[in-house]
């Protein structure tokens, strides 16, 4: 006999997925320059289209809805971004999947790289991911999700980033910024800590040189835009590292196109 909840959860998840067709991408970033720079246990932040975006981007007032770790070619599928599984995400539908890169190159995105960690740490991070393939999604609480559709959430504020912590923190199933939190964690890499400051007899305590104690946050509380703000985190912008240079580019003025036009709006 059928969960008549986890249809529902399911009938939800579907739903919450669907793509909006209002969504228009900033930018024009092709998958291939964003593959020309990415490293292993780099994050991909994406500005989603779907209507779980919406309610993501309300809870975390960010434009950035959700987020993937990139592995490489350790699937062994090649690296093309269009066709090999090279990003490990959580997706609501069919849980801890792999990806290709051109899944999301009609939207927004950004690339935060871990500053400084180590090679076999960064090795563990991947590792770490991909052990999870084929967990699912955790549903426990999708329809306090698709609350947050409402016209007017009803969620104040400041209690928002609690909001995030949403499931059963059952280790067997994911949500996409829990799974790459809980990667990093396992190698103690500092995503957005929590942060002590000593007083004069705690630092007795603990040691004269020690001002400061990071304190781990919980995995079900990050954001996709923690690895946005976190400070440890570098944003890498694909068109910047290269040879970038702004006199290259073409502007619509400079073509016979864009004359015209300027001409009619009685720009020339």
């Amino acid at each position: 006999m059928k969960n008549p909840l986890r249809t529902v959860g399911r009938w939800l998840a579907s739903y919450l997925n669907q793509p909006l067709s209002r969504h228009v991408p900033f930018t024009s970033i092709s998958s291939e320059q964003i593959h020309r720079v990415l490293q292993p246990a780099d994050v991909l932040l994406v500005e989603g289209d779907t209507r779980v975006s919406t309610a993501i981007k309300y809870l975390t007032q960010s434009t950035w809805s959700h987020a993937a770790l990139y592995v490489g070619d350790v699937m062994g599928q090649g690296l093309d971004p269009e066709t090999a599984p090279t990003l490990i995400e959580a997706d609501l539908q069919r849980g801890v999947i792999a990806v290709p890169l051109g899944t999301y190159k009609h939207l927004n995105t950004r690339i935060c790289r871990p500053v400084g960690l180590r090679p076999e740490d960064r090795e563990a991070v991947v590792q770490y991911a991909v052990a999870r393939l084929g967990l699912a999604y955790d549903l426990k609480n999708i329809v306090d999700l698709a609350r947050y559709l409402l016209p007017i959430p009803p969620v104040p504020t400041f209690m928002r980033r609690k909001m995030l912590a949403l499931g059963s923190g059952d280790p067997t199933r994911a949500i996409c910024t829990t799974l790459i939190a809980q990667a990093f964690q396992s190698v103690r890499y500092p995503i957005l800590p929590r942060i002590e400051i000593l007083d004069d007899e705690d630092r007795r305590r603990c040691g004269q040189g020690v001002r400061e104690i990071l304190h781990i946050r919980h995995h079900s509380l990050f954001a996709p835009r923690d690895f946005d703000l976190s400070p440890y985190f570098m944003v890498v912008k694909p068109l910047l590292e290269g040879d970038f240079d702004y006199r290259s580019l073409t502007w619509d003025d400079q073509t016979d196109c864009g004359r015209a036009d300027a001409a009619d709006a009685g720009w020339l």
